[in-house]
Parts: C-alpha cells; structure tokens; sequence
C-alpha cells in the first residue's frame, strides 16, 4: 500500500493572494498524479482565521491567505474535482501538521489490523516546497524513519525557484528521496 500527501493546492497559493506562475504550471501533473495513484490519499490545507495577521506566521508575512471557508482556503477546482469521499483531508493552522503524522498513524494501524499489510511509502506533492512541503516531509521522516518518504519535485513549486531547490536539497540530506 502507498500514501500520497497532498500539500495545499488551495486556491490562494496557486492564483491568489501568494500565488505564482510555477504553482500555476503544476496543478495539471498533480491531478495526474493524483488520478494515476493507487493508493490512500491524504490532502493538507492551509487554515487561518480572521485574527490571521496578529498571530506569528501573520506578523512575519504580512499577507492574508487561507482563511477558513474563503474561496482562497478551498482546494483548486481541478484537484478537489478529484478528490474521493474516502480521502482524508485535514485543515493545518501552521506549516507542518502534527495531526497528519497522527492520522497516518490510525491509517497503518487499522491497515495492520485488517491484515491488509503496509504502508511500503509515503509520497508528498503540493505548496510550497520550502515551507509546507519540507514541513511535513521532515514531520513524516520523524514519524515514520523506516518507510521511504518521497517528494516529488515536478509536483511541487516553491516560493521561488531558488527556495523550491534549496528545499529539495535539505530534503535529501535527511534521507527524502526526491524523484
């Protein structure tokens, strides 16, 4: 058994208040990795709250996203078009979700319950490489340091180009295999 790990294709960072052409360009090879995978699938969103600009994240970037039942919190139209009922989706209020680590937990302890076997790797894809994504990769690494955790590159964009590679890199320093 496989997991994909979804991270924040939400409208604002991909065409509105942070988002970039990069972004842009890989919401079409995430929903063929999505519609290919077979597997269990996880989607992350980034969640803020009206107050957003007076909490710490807010006061050091300056820029209102995100915020809870917007149309910049929802999933792009392409990617929730294919998300499942039997997908998990978990709203996060930071960079990194201790929750997800939690509920990949559940996930492989029910899998080992049915007997149905393992989960052989976990695979994460989204926005920003080096912010959310390298979050909860190195979140997942510390979770689960036998199972291959995977990143890949040509589904993820960064804040910039120079961000997104230095983050692939620091990735692959601690044992994530980028493809």
């Amino acid at each position: 058994m496989k997991v994909l790990i979804v991270v924040d294709m939400q409208n604002d960072f991909i065409d509105g208040a942070l988002g970039t052409e990069e972004a842009v360009r890989i919401v079409p090879k995430v929903a063929e990795k999505i519609k290919g995978f077979d597997g269990k699938i996880f989607f992350t969103r980034d969640t803020h709250e009206d107050d957003y600009l007076e909490s710490q994240e807010g006061r050091n970037l300056p820029v209102v996203h995100c915020v809870r039942e917007t149309k910049g919190w929802e999933l792009c139209p392409e990617i929730e078009a294919l998300r499942k009922k039997e997908d998990t989706v978990l709203d996060k209020p930071s960079f990194g979700s201790i929750e997800l680590g939690h509920k990949l937990r559940e996930y492989m302890t029910g899998l080992s319950a049915r007997g149905e076997g393992k989960v052989e790797s976990i695979t994460l894809v989204g926005l920003c490489t080096d912010i959310c994504v390298i979050s909860n990769a190195m979140i997942i690494k510390a979770f689960f340091p036998e199972i291959p955790v995977l990143v890949d590159a040509s589904c993820c964009a960064g804040v910039t180009q120079e961000s997104h590679n230095t983050a692939l890199k620091s990735m692959e320093t601690c044992q994530i295999q980028v493809v």
